[in-house]
């Protein structure tokens, strides 16, 4: 009750802290998205490399966090993009009207 008391609003203050913890610095980040790019492995078997080499606590949320902050956290985006003509779509088969399956 005195903190509200001391307030001038009546609002909530946010619950969120004032300074995130990450588990990554900006040099380490680079590294891993770099690994994405070159090595284009999948976010369990990153997660095991990064643990391994270069942050031992790294959690998957955040590494997931890290890769989608840098554009890199879809597989398919990485992969290149194949040259070679699509075939063609089929259309519906044209029935009579009344046609009973």
């Amino acid at each position: 009750m005195a903190k509200w008391r001391a307030r001038e609003e009546v609002s909530d203050a946010s619950h969120r802290p004032h300074r995130l913890q990450t588990t990554l610095s900006a040099a380490q980040e680079a590294a891993v998205v770099e690994l994405r790019r070159t090595t284009q492995l999948p976010l369990d078997d990153l997660l095991a490399v990064v643990r391994e080499f270069i942050q031992a606590g790294a959690s998957r949320s955040g590494l997931n966090r890290c890769l989608r902050r840098h554009g890199v956290s879809r597989l398919a985006g990485l992969l290149p993009k194949e040259d070679a003509p699509k075939a063609a779509a089929k259309g519906f088969k044209a029935d009579v009207p009344g046609f009973v399956h």
